[in-house]
């Protein structure tokens, strides 16, 4: 089975302000589409409800502890296990911090697009520890853009 994480982080910890992204980086977001189609996506509820509609060519596992929620284009799972199970052996996690914090265990990488930046948030995700860095690709600021690094991370 293959577990990864994918996200963008800021310097200070932030990945999300008020059910959206601090910042806007069209690169992360081509890198997140080119890693996650065509695979199963694991999330909670709250980071499916901020896409404007189910992104195409992927499916939507949503991790959720409201046995009445539903949505078009989600696949709803109450625990781990069960979504796991629905995504079968190569599965993409996708956030928020809770999800990464139940999955950080069983991932084997982490496609990590650190935002060089301290952006006001109310989502922290912590540092990743005890991971070997194996690929960097740094970017410079361009405009209202902070500078941000493409990092992939293995146990």
């Amino acid at each position: 089975m293959t577990v990864s994480l994918h996200l963008a982080r800021a310097s200070n910890g932030v990945i999300g302000r008020d059910g959206g992204l601090p910042w806007h980086l069209p690169a992360d977001l081509k890198r997140f589409q080119a890693q996650t189609m065509g695979r199963p996506m694991i999330m909670g509820r709250k980071t499916f409800q901020s896409f404007p509609a189910p992104l195409p060519g992927r499916r939507h596992i949503v991790l959720t502890r409201d046995r009445d929620w539903s949505a078009a284009g989600a696949e709803v799972a109450h625990d781990r296990a069960a979504a796991l199970a629905l995504a079968g052996d190569n599965s993409a996690v996708i956030g928020g911090a809770d999800i990464f914090a139940l999955f950080l265990d069983l991932a084997d990488r982490v496609e990590l697009t650190e935002v060089h930046a301290t952006p006001e948030g109310d989502t922290i995700v912590p540092p990743f520890t005890d991971w070997r860095e194996i690929a960097r690709e740094d970017h410079p600021a361009a405009g209202d853009r902070p500078a941000y690094s493409f990092v992939t991370l293995v146990r």
